[in-house]
Order: C-alpha cells, then structure tokens, then sequence
C-alpha cells in the first residue's frame, strides 16, 4: 500500500486543502483503493489502514468527518477528540467549521459537491457535503452565516474551493428535483438544461430530461453572500470515475472522496 494520492489546493500558506482519489489504499473491489468512510460496506480494517496513511500524510493526529444526511446542520470543532467521543455530536452533520490547529476536518462525496472555505483573516475553515438536497436548502450559505457569527468571518475576505462533484452533463434529474429548485429562486436558466435520452432509455424516439449544474449552484449561493474567490476543480466525478468514486457509476456500496482541511 503506498500513500493516499492526493488532488491539492492551493487555499493560503498555512493551510492544506485537498481531495482525495481512488489511489493509494488497501481497500479492494468498488473501493478500490483508497477509502476512509465508514458508512458505505467497505471493510473497517481496510477503513481503519487507509486513515492511519492519510494521517501520516497529513502529519495530523485526527480526521474529523461527520455522519452526513443530505441536511444543513452545521458542527463547530472547537477542540480535538476521539472520534468516539464525538459521534453523536456529529451525527446528522453536513459541514464543519472550525478554528482548531493540526486537525483535519472534511466531508465525503461521490457525486455530491464538497466545498472547502478558510478565513485568513481569523485562521477558520470550513467543509461542507452539498447534495442536491443540501444545495436547494443552501447549505453553503448557511455554513457562511456560521462562520460569521463563531469567528467574525467576512464573507468577501473568504476563499472558496467547489471540488470534485457531478457535473451538468451527467446530472440527470426528474421533473420534482427540477421543480424543488425552481421553486425557491434558482435561476433556471443558468443552472438547468434539457438533454435528449438516448435510446434504449428513451425508447424509440428518445426523449428529454432534465440536468441541473450542482457546482454552479452553489458558487451562485456563494456569491450571494459575498464570497468573491472561489476556485472550482472542474473535476466531473461520473465522467472520472476511475480517478475519483461515483456513487451513480459504481452504485451505493462503493467508496467516497475525502475533501478537507487542515489549519497549521
């Protein structure tokens, strides 16, 4: 097993933000091979081998990820602890943030949208899972809100990272999730497209469905509250799925990236 390979940002001299591939671990089949969530099927030891590795990486002694569930609840880490201890804390949890040195705080995806923040200006640090439902509640924004009222952050003094998530071109979606953001206010004709079904899906004269831009959508929640530097990876995780996991190519029980970040 060698170490965890990595997709870097550059987000400020004192700090590492980063992504995690599908190269570098142990764990095996639609893990493959280098996962550390604990709540898709894969193998604890395998889980347990691949973070003690990204640790050594990092040089940090936790890995701090929350039990998402397609939500907006927001945890502040405002000192480091076992896992164990934290579990309930961080139970139903889509972002964390925090101003804690030398820990790592981070979400999993694999076609959702991971989006990283830091404040430079009061050395705080953000890491958000937005789903589709995550990003119709606007969770980024509300994870913005957080960091203001926990550490005096100003929006337009923030850098943003939006990284490997599914792009517009494979996110495909219904008639109700088009509607859901229709209906509190995203501007529709930025963020949606209609794409033929191709046949044998779309029987013989095919068809249309909708497909929404999940990584437009929340640089757009961004900006509305006053985030001016945002980075996006461009990285399409269904289209790169040997790089990075999709849960839409590879199903559920298959692996997740990591995306976080660490205050030095």
């Amino acid at each position: 097993m060698s170490n965890p390979q990595l997709l870097y940002y550059k987000m400020g001299e004192k700090v590492t933000a980063f992504s995690s591939t599908r190269y570098g671990g142990c764990s095996e089949g639609n893990y493959s091979s280098f996962n550390v969530n604990r709540y898709c099927g894969d193998h604890e030891e395998c889980i347990a081998r691949n973070m003690q590795s990204l640790k050594n990486l990092l040089n940090v002694s936790q890995v701090v990820m929350p039990h998402q569930v397609h939500g907006t609840e927001v945890f502040q880490l405002k000192h480091p602890a076992p896992w164990e201890d934290m579990a309930d804390d961080l139970e139903g949890v889509d972002a964390l943030i925090t101003d804690v040195k030398g820990v790592c705080i981070g979400v999993s995806t694999a076609d959702c949208i991971p989006v990283l923040l830091y404040d430079e200006a009061h050395h705080a640090a953000a890491a958000i899972h937005a789903g589709w439902c995550g990003t119709v509640k606007r969770i980024a924004e509300e994870t913005v809100r957080s960091m203001r009222d926990a550490f005096g952050t100003q929006p337009e003094l923030l850098r943003a990272v939006i990284g490997p998530g599914i792009s517009l071109a494979s996110f495909e979606v219904g008639d109700e999730v088009y509607d859901q953001f229709r209906i509190v206010g995203f501007p529709i004709d930025r963020i949606a497209r209609r794409y033929p079904i191709l046949p044998p899906f779309g029987g013989t004269e095919g068809g249309f469905k909708w497909h929404l831009d999940l990584p437009l959508c929340n640089r757009l929640q961004l900006e509305a509250v006053g985030v001016r530097q945002i980075e996006m990876s461009g990285i399409c995780t269904y289209l790169q799925s040997d790089e990075y996991f999709s849960a839409r190519k590879l199903g559920v029980n298959s692996g997740r990236i990591l995306t976080g970040i660490v205050l030095r």
